[in-house]
């Protein structure tokens, strides 16, 4: 039986396919090995092994031959561009960013869902960016980690973010020791708040901030954060901040719901 036919069998070869892909994207940067997609899916290293030589004969993985770390491949880049969307958030909130950068100095970004994960669309280098932040366009983390992500979690309905965090239970240990206690914690605080404040210490006092954008109808769209070095965001400055990205979400989520009235 040929490896395409195989995998051609029932829908679970096709969530693994799906499930796969969505953790080489969240690892972008290093890859993953054998050894961890078996891991994540919680499947046999063989069958892990015949899924992965299939994706890299359609060119969706690529393998570093060095590392053995798989990639994302081509073929997905070349799916992204025929995929256009109805409604293209990153160039609508381009200005939004661009202004937000220019004002405060700071590094600006933009999220959205997938899923269940948090992916960022877009980023914006104000004159004071934090060289140490790794958060790159096309980054994928469990939706929760992270300014942006948290504060769109928050925003969803509540049967929702209990679903959400339960499936990202095993996930959650990658990211500082996270756990679903923890970060339905924080989701708390970020309701109380109206928008997510975190401490990164761990990369030199960096701290971020974030705020859910959200159509007319209330419905949580994305979310736009702010990070910057401690020293730059002392508690004084953080409802300065604060303000500024509620103002610019305010506008985004207006525009959004006047662009999915024209579709």
């Amino acid at each position: 039986m040929s490896i395409k036919r195989e995998l051609g069998q029932g829908t679970q070869n096709v969530s693994r396919v799906f499930t796969i892909l969505r953790e080489v994207a969240a690892y972008s940067r290093e890859g993953m090995r054998l050894v961890d997609v078996a891991r994540r899916l919680n499947i046999e290293i063989p069958t892990a092994h015949r899924i992965l030589k299939c994706l890299l004969e359609e060119r969706a993985l690529r393998r570093d031959e060095h590392s053995k770390r798989y990639f994302l491949g081509q073929a997905l880049f070349e799916f992204g561009i025929a995929a256009t969307p109805r409604i293209d958030l990153r160039a609508l909130s381009a200005p939004a960013l661009e202004r937000l950068a220019e004002e405060t100095g700071d590094m600006i970004f933009l999220t959205s869902r997938s899923g269940l994960d948090g992916i960022c669309l877009s980023r914006k280098e104000g004159k004071f960016p934090v060289r140490t932040y790794t958060l790159e366009v096309g980054m994928r983390r469990p939706l929760g980690v992270g300014a942006g992500s948290l504060a769109l979690l928050a925003m969803l309905p509540e049967n929702e973010i209990k679903e959400i965090i339960n499936s990202n239970v095993a996930r959650l240990r990658d990211y500082d020791s996270l756990t679903d206690v923890g970060l339905l914690s924080q989701v708390r605080r970020t309701q109380k708040q109206g928008f997510s404040l975190r401490d990164l210490r761990g990369l030199g006092g960096v701290r971020t901030i974030g705020v859910s954008i959200n159509t007319v109808e209330r419905k949580s769209i994305a979310a736009l954060s702010l990070s910057a070095i401690r020293s730059r965001m002392k508690d004084e400055r953080v409802s300065v901040l604060v303000a500024l990205l509620h103002e610019e979400a305010k506008k985004l989520g207006q525009q959004l719901s006047e662009a999915h009235e024209l579709v």
